[in-house]
């Protein structure tokens, strides 16, 4: 297969900084969309993966996976977008496309496993694939996103990671007008969350720890506070959410928050991968009929759904602009929390 040499930020291992390198993209194929990259948000999933804190990580590792670009050549059978559309991709570039989940949307849940947009097993040129943090990324139209003219393009690029993921659950639980829904953590996707839910037009409550978050949760849309360290705060709220979306991305006690959930009410998890401590207390689970549920990014056909949902609405993320050449001074800033609330890169720095 033809492939050219392209410019990219990565890194060669889990304790070396990311550094400018070269890598490969295939030339177009017949179902094939070349997107020249104009923004890429920064997840805390690039952070991990670079770093191989979840394991399993292949280097040279180039990250990025909320990708947003205009394209530059399409293949003789591509009918989704036109060259100089805007186009988006997120955290697939490929499914099975055959297995159950596949057939009904939901390509997240790939029975054979996904490819991920960086870190996946690369069928066209074999090794592995690289993400957003580079000049181009040649993705398969199934997988290629319609990006709103209408929205900015750079607030946008965190929709493909932090909008879907906590749009979905949103969806699936059918959260609308009159839902009551609380989100845990005002971080990246905890903003996010607010965005959309207030949007959908549900009553929407933020959880956080402490009174200094408030101010932004309110100007965010929120509808109310509760401090979570409160004991009186949170028996305020007892009982009272349909859905609770926690963002939180690392280990914490979820049961005060259970106890929040309405009757036949969900709490799920869209931030934390792991073990819970302490333990979930079953008792108001099974009194209540109340569950505690997980949930991951979205389909593509879901994802599409949002960033239309985003373009009617005028919806975008909370970012702040940084060059690629401080993306390894942005992750320190990302582990302190130090950002609002998400950062996004302008790809044009790499050139």
């Amino acid at each position: 297969m033809v492939t050219k040499n392209v410019k990219a930020y990565g890194t060669e291992a889990s304790n070396a900084p990311l550094k400018p390198m070269k890598i490969k993209r295939r030339e177009i194929t017949s179902k094939d969309i070349e997107i020249e990259i104009l923004y890429c948000g920064v997840c805390h999933s690039d952070l991990h993966t670079a770093r191989n804190d979840w394991g399993g990580t292949i280097y040279p590792a180039v990250p990025g996976h909320e990708i947003v670009g205009k394209v530059t050549k399409i293949g003789s059978d591509v009918t989704k977008l036109k060259v100089g559309d805007f186009a988006g991709v997120g955290c697939l570039v490929d499914s099975c496309r055959e297995c159950d989940s596949c057939k009904h949307d939901l390509e997240q849940y790939c029975l054979t496993g996904i490819i991920g947009t960086y870190n996946g097993p690369d069928k066209h040129l074999g090794g592995h694939t690289f993400g957003g943090y580079s000049e181009k990324v040649v993705v398969d139209e199934h997988f290629v996103l319609k990006v709103p003219s209408n929205l900015n393009l750079a607030a946008a690029a965190p929709l493909l990671c932090a909008g879907i993921t906590t749009w979905s659950p949103l969806r699936h639980w059918k959260v609308g007008k009159g839902s009551k829904v609380g989100v845990v953590g005002l971080g990246g996707l905890g903003h996010m969350a607010i965005k959309l839910a207030k949007g959908l037009g549900a009553e929407v409550t933020l959880f956080s720890r402490t009174p200094d978050k408030k101010k932004d949760a309110l100007e965010l849309g929120a509808d109310e506070v509760i401090i979570s360290t409160d004991p009186q705060h949170m028996k305020s709220v007892r009982g009272k959410f349909d859905l609770i979306i926690d963002t939180v991305p690392y280990i914490h006690d979820i049961n005060p928050y259970v106890s929040t959930l309405n009757i036949s009410g969900t709490l799920v998890l869209v931030g934390y991968l792991g073990g819970l401590e302490p333990l979930l207390n079953t008792v108001p689970m099974i009194l209540g009929r109340k569950s505690v549920a997980g949930s991951v990014i979205g389909g593509i056909a879901e994802t599409q759904e949002m960033l239309d949902f985003c373009g009617e609405h005028n919806i975008v993320s909370e970012i702040e602009i940084i060059k690629m050449q401080d993306i390894n001074g942005a992750y320190e800033r990302m582990l302190k929390s130090d950002v609002r609330y998400r950062f996004v890169i302008d790809m044009a720095s790499l050139k």
